[in-house]
């Protein structure tokens, strides 16, 4: 059984219950009709991008180009980090922290899965490659942007706290303790609540499409419960090394908070 082909109608007509939000949107003055719309402008033109580039790469099956996508794909995760922060840091930290902190959680784990457990062949095959990441850098990228803002946040609304601390002793690692457990905190809560929802409240994206492309139900849940597992540990990667390096930036070698290495 194949998944059932949809025609440039079927996508028209489910595009109007977007018009109809930004119509509820303008009656009830949310101001968000705009945006809607934009983003949505925005949604086609970047799948139909992708799946044009998507239907190259899947035939040209090379290791350069498929790394270069997957550079690329981390990258602009990266600039959605920054944008995602209310307090960034000075200079190139801003948008290098996150983005090498995502790049090297989402590659270890996406390396392990294509390895360890899918084994395509060849194993940087774009059509197992770049899907895998893809899932993997979105919920990275999330986790990575609430740990550095909760970090960052909390250190401005708590500094005299944690300056008291750092004046009675305590390493920059003991005083920012609490810090560090509120921005992990934040940043793993969202893959928490998302694999305790997961089968009985809500039908994650990767197996509903496996079943209406024709899978077997278990080897579609099969298939969502590695990517959970992936996410879960890519994401948690990530934010730790992330919230640790800021704290890291935030703090000198002297145990100094340095708020003024924000902007």
């Amino acid at each position: 059984m194949n998944a059932i082909p949809l025609d440039a109608f079927d996508i028209v007509s489910a595009s109007v219950l977007v018009l109809l939000s930004a119509a509820l949107s303008l009656a009830l003055q949310l101001g968000l009709q705009r945006q809607l719309l934009i983003a949505t402008a925005r949604m086609i033109v970047q799948l139909t991008l992708v799946g044009l580039v998507l239907k190259t790469l899947f035939a040209l099956v090379s290791p350069w180009w498929t790394g270069l996508t997957a550079l690329l794909m981390v990258l602009f995760a990266g600039q959605e980090i920054t944008a995602r922060q209310e307090r960034r840091l000075k200079g190139p930290w801003s948008y290098g922290l996150g983005t090498a902190c995502m790049l090297l959680a989402a590659s270890l784990v996406t390396v392990f899965a294509l390895t360890a457990q899918v084994r395509p062949d060849p194993w940087y095959d774009p059509r197992y490659t770049l899907p895998l990441l893809g899932m993997i850098l979105g919920n990275t990228m999330t986790g990575i942007s609430l740990g550095l803002q909760t970090l960052t946040n909390g250190l401005v609304r708590d500094r005299a706290a944690v300056e008291a601390q750092l004046m009675l002793g305590e390493t920059r690692w003991q005083a920012l303790r609490p810090a560090v457990r509120s921005a992990l905190r934040s940043a793993l809560m969202p893959i928490i609540n998302s694999m305790a929802a997961t089968g009985l409240v809500a039908l994650p994206g990767m197996m509903t499409g496996q079943i209406l492309a024709g899978a077997e139900p278990m080897a579609a849940v099969k298939y969502q419960m590695l990517i959970m597992f992936l996410i879960a540990g890519g994401t948690t990667l990530g934010a730790i090394s992330a919230v640790l390096g800021g704290v890291w930036r935030l703090t000198d070698a002297r145990h100094r908070l340095r708020l003024d290495r924000l902007r």
